[in-house]
């Protein structure tokens, strides 16, 4: 496999192959929810309330020949009091040297007002979206105000502009668009959220988003509180598994945990978080053992 440079202060490391199909993969967290509390993160309570605060993240992978985002954030017009930027996700791009107007592909997970903001701040890049999602963001669904919740009008018009200027790129199931990225539907928390499968110097990397907004998620197999389908998150967790194969290789959507597991490096002010790197075995292993629970 590729290794990678050792990043310096100002600047992203760059690939030392030109192998196309193998990325470096960051996170970035640009906004955290402090003061959540476990009964607020599952359907379902099994373990004593207390605080579990939230990250806010999206994902950058780069190689040599192309940057992918997976989602897009959320702007300041969707923060609040217990969501507050810590900084605007897309100038942070621009801090890290990656110009928004120069990305050509953009995966979007699912379409929570979190996940698909800022859509319109990117000058000609393609949105990779699942059909399925689409056609329950725009839906009979959309008339009932509970189930409206997580998603933004703005953001699914601005998506459904974009699909008549032939931006939006569908898929209707698991897809492998672009060389070492692969979509795999994995439905539950909303109708079409998809998680993403990306190789990198240290093997497959699973995306997981929002399919597991945490760790305990997916190893107590307890859904999150905001669930569309409970039978298919239960079912999604274990496709989830066998996608990835180790508790290793899956990167819940919010989890701080991720943070701490990785090593972060700092560009020009800006954390990032590597993912294309080992994880601290010990706390893994930690991790790992959870699984008992399941």
């Amino acid at each position: 496999m590729s290794r990678v440079q050792m990043p310096d202060s100002s600047r992203l490391p760059k690939m030392e192959t030109s192998e196309d199909g193998i990325y470096q993969v960051y996170s970035l967290c640009y906004a955290r929810a402090r003061s959540r509390h476990v009964h607020e993160n599952f359907m379902i309570r099994d373990m004593h309330d207390g605080p579990m605060p939230m990250d806010f993240n999206l994902w950058i992978l780069r190689n040599a020949h192309r940057t992918v985002l997976v989602d897009t954030g959320f702007s300041q017009r969707a923060a609040n009091e217990r969501r507050p930027l810590d900084f605007d996700p897309i100038e942070a791009l621009a801090r890290l040297d990656i110009d928004p107007d120069a990305i050509e592909d953009v995966i979007i997970s699912h379409l929570h007002f979190d996940h698909a903001g800022n859509i319109d701040r990117f000058a000609k890049a393609r949105f990779h979206v699942q059909d399925a999602e689409v056609a329950y963001a725009t839906g009979r669904c959309m008339c009932d105000r509970t189930m409206r919740l997580g998603f933004d009008v703005e953001d699914v018009v601005t998506l459904v502009r974009h699909t008549y200027a032939e931006r939006v790129c569908f898929h209707d199931g698991d897809a492998t668009p672009l060389p070492g990225i692969s979509l795999h539907v994995l439905p539950g928390h909303t109708a079409g959220i998809q998680a993403v499968r990306v190789m990198t110097p240290r093997g497959p990397v699973v995306l997981a988003s929002d399919v597991s907004h945490f760790y305990a998620n997916f190893l107590r197999r307890g859904p999150f509180a905001a669930t569309l389908d409970a039978t298919e998150t239960l079912r999604s967790y274990e496709k989830l598994k066998e996608i990835a194969g180790a508790v290793e290789r899956i990167i819940p959507g919010h989890d701080p945990k991720v943070r701490m597991l990785y090593p972060s490096y700092t560009f020009n002010g800006i954390e990032l978080t590597a993912l294309h790197e080992e994880p601290k075995q010990h706390d893994i292993n930690t991790l790992a053992r959870l699984e008992s629970f399941a």
